[in-house]
């Protein structure tokens, strides 16, 4: 905790300093930013970064290349990184194994890796309550790209967001979103949740000018957050009065079923960002995307991150910084990833196998043997 804090204090006390050589060194120092600058994919390159708020950081995320396939994973946990964390460990196995079992990546299979993991999850749970009960509110939004056989599929649950540059006339570039945020501030997911729940008055509620389900979270799916899916994990209002229901739990307000899109790519489709709701808070779809294509692709993902960084500290009081926890109260963990298209890549891919089967994990750093090697053969 006291090295956290030394590190607090060097990138949130003096923010003027910490920022006003971006623009000519892009490496400026930074304790609480990790990124992987430029790397290999099957289809193309990648750039990769983080920026830690919370203590410990709740953002997890991964980067799983095989010559044959990509996986790209962003999960923004909350109320904690337990269940970001288990995700980050479990899903991508669960997607091997289906992948194995049926030969092939399919909507079901994704799907099923889903289910598998907040499966898995529950079980954890039910392990670890006795010593530590507040792990039934432990949850994370899920965020899932794969690029297999010149397709991409793209899996989300909660508000992390995807959205894809696409060029146009005139070197004219465009974002289209391909997820939806799975967030109470979105009408059209207000009305899913009351017509889920037509008996429930209280399924939405505003509060404090947010939206909120039951009045207590933002997003409406998600892995784990027990307490908001069995009553039997219903969170002690001793414990954090946060949490407490304005009613009994009868039955789940939360869902994992996976929002899945199944896109072939297209000569248009230049790159796709990936980002938790940290990016998002700050930055637009099209400003994003304006940012990717006008700059070089190495640290881009970088250049992105303290980007918004730099405009949640416009818009916030400057005195924050020299609070406790002050980089927390100006932004959220934030992570990006972004995926470049290099279609000769896509439909000609590399028969030496050049491209490295790594796994990459976002500010752990840690670079491993993938397991994607089973789908070379699919």
């Amino acid at each position: 905790m006291l090295s956290f804090m030394k590190k607090m204090a060097n990138a949130c006390l003096r923010p003027a300093q910490r920022f006003e050589h971006s623009n000519r060194d892009d490496r400026v120092y930074d304790p609480l930013l990790w990124s992987k600058d430029l790397g290999r994919h099957s289809a193309g390159e990648y750039s990769f970064a983080v920026i830690q708020a919370n203590e410990p950081l709740e953002d997890h995320s991964q980067v799983e290349t095989g010559r044959a396939a990509t996986f790209v994973g962003v999960y923004d946990g909350h109320r904690g990184p337990e269940a970001a964390k288990f995700v980050s460990d479990h899903l991508f196995l669960h997607l091997i194994k289906f992948a194995q079992e049926t030969g092939t990546i399919s909507e079901d299979v994704i799907r099923n890796a889903f289910s598998a993991t907040e499966d898995g999850f529950l079980a954890h749970i039910r392990r670890m309550r006795p010593v530590e009960p507040k792990i039934a509110a432990s949850g994370s939004c899920c965020l899932v790209a794969i690029i297999w056989r010149e397709t991409l599929y793209v899996a989300n649950l909660g508000d992390s967001r995807a959205v894809m540059g696409c060029l146009g006339r005139s070197n004219h570039v465009a974002a289209e979103q391909i997820t939806l945020d799975h967030n109470a501030s979105v009408e059209e997911v207000r009305q899913e949740l009351r017509s889920l729940h037509p008996d429930d008055s209280h399924i939405v509620v505003l509060k404090n000018g947010v939206w909120r389900v039951k009045g207590i979270i933002q997003v409406s799916r998600s892995i784990g957050d027990a307490y908001l899916k069995w009553p039997e994990y219903a969170i002690d209002p001793s414990l954090d009065p946060r949490l407490a229901l304005p009613e009994p739990l009868t039955r789940s307000v939360l869902s994992a079923e996976p929002s899945i899109t199944r896109r072939v790519l297209r000569p248009y489709d230049k790159f796709l960002i990936l980002a938790s709701d940290g990016l998002w808070d700050h930055l637009s779809n099209q400003k994003a995307v304006e940012i990717v294509h006008s700059h070089p692709r190495k640290g881009i993902a970088r250049r992105l991150a303290r980007m918004a960084l730099e405009e949640a500290i416009k818009m916030k009081d400057s005195s924050l910084w020299r609070m406790p926890g002050g980089c927390r109260m100006l932004h959220d963990d934030i992570t990006v990833i972004v995926i470049f298209i290099d279609h000769d890549h896509l439909i000609q891919p590399d028969p030496c196998g050049g491209v490295p089967e790594l796994s990459l994990r976002g500010f752990v750093d840690a670079v491993g043997p993938c397991e994607f090697s089973v789908l070379d053969g699919i």
